[in-house]
């Protein structure tokens, strides 16, 4: 099997596994007796492991179920607290964020009356005009790194600008944690998303980073443990799997990054030589995994079905609805067409990519367009 789909989910770490297995049996932290105290010190020591690696204090840690519920509390949160302060109905976002984010903005201009602004993205998939954010607005978001095409975003000039009309920045860092440097504090946003399957960790496990003010207003609530902001009963085990992950992302990432680029970058140039007509979306900035690439005449469905065929696992840049296969929104924003946006395929590199992959990948992928092509062309 040849796994190019590490921006979806890549395989837990061991160090992960070790982690989870050593706390599995922990109580409840919130226990008032001897287990709970010591179940309690091990999601302390989570806490304080990840705001180390990450540059926020360990009371701005949260831990989530994932990065879209870390994605929705802040959103939604934010807009909330500073429309009850007074802050204008207004919400600015980028057109190419994670269906966590959009959807969510969506949502707040249907059923909470909000004005949305959009931050548009260029060819190669980076927002450049940022001045939508020089108007105050109640919360603005804009993603670290993108999910399909790994297009690497102005976040910290986004922040300041924001910060300067008296706009919380949100930031979904979801993509981009374990793979670049993610400093919370020096980064000026308000609020910032991770999810620990992406670098290793556990399915089912996320990080909200939220300053201390403004606070977001809770969109779950209950008993109020996470500063209110995500009650109910912390899973000791997954925090403490979560840190040990992210810990070890980050150790390896320079070496890793160089190691990636490489094999994605050898993979790049070996596909356009092979397969006439082929395009690159994103350009630099961009995350060393990902290669994003475009096969005009070819549907994205049939060249997964095939290369599944093969025993080479990828995903596709559109979306599928109801059955109903699309180019994806990001895409769209990007001006792609519709013929080249339908054979858009995402190939995302991991740790445990080896040359062996990107050479199966390079034999096969020739003859799969011109399946596909024909295919499409009935």
């Amino acid at each position: 099997m040849v796994y190019l789909d590490h921006a979806a989910t890549t395989p837990m770490r061991q160090v992960a596994i070790d982690a989870w297995v050593e706390h599995a049996h922990a109580v409840n932290p919130g226990g008032q007796y001897g287990s709970g105290r010591a179940a309690n010190a091990v999601l302390a020591q989570a806490r304080e492991d990840i705001a180390e690696l990450l540059g926020a204090d360990p009371v701005e840690v949260v831990f989530t179920g994932s990065g879209t519920e870390a994605d929705n509390i802040a959103v939604r949160g934010l807009y909330r607290a500073r429309t009850k302060e007074g802050a204008p109905r207004r919400v600015v976002a980028s057109t190419i964020e994670h269906s966590a984010v959009l959807e969510t903005v969506k949502s707040l201009a249907q059923t909470e009356g909000a004005e949305v602004a959009w931050l548009e993205p260029d060819r190669g998939g980076h927002v450049r005009d940022l001045s939508a954010l020089d108007d105050p607005a109640a919360v603005a978001t804009l993603m670290w790194a993108n999910n399909e095409t790994g297009a690497i975003q102005p976040v910290r000039e986004a922040a300041e600008r924001a910060n300067a009309a008296g706009t919380p920045l949100h930031v979904d860092a979801v993509q981009a944690v374990g793979k670049v440097e993610v400093d919370f504090h020096a980064s000026a946003a308000t609020t910032l998303a991770a999810s620990a399957h992406k670098f290793g960790g556990p399915r089912g496990s996320g990080i909200l980073l939220a300053k201390r003010s403004p606070v977001p207003l809770p969109v779950v609530l209950g008993g109020g443990q996470e500063r209110g902001l995500r009650p109910g009963t912390v899973d000791v085990a997954a925090a403490a799997a979560t840190a040990a992950a992210l810990r070890e992302a980050l150790d390896e990432r320079e070496a890793e990054n160089a190691r990636i680029a490489g094999l994605r970058d050898q993979l790049i140039e070996r596909v356009v030589a092979a397969v006439p007509g082929t395009k690159v979306t994103a350009t630099e900035p961009r995350l060393a995994g990902h290669a994003h690439l475009l096969f005009p005449g070819a549907e994205a469905e049939s060249m997964l079905m095939l290369l599944d065929s093969l025993g080479v696992e990828a995903s596709a840049g559109s979306a599928c609805s109801a059955g109903v296969h699309r180019v994806s929104h990001v895409l769209e924003a990007m001006g792609v067409d519709a013929r080249d946006g339908m054979g858009a395929l995402r190939l995302t590199l991991g740790r445990t990519t080896t040359e062996e992959d990107v050479d199966t990948f390079v034999a096969h992928i020739a003859d799969v367009i011109e399946r596909a092509r024909a295919a499409g062309s009935l």
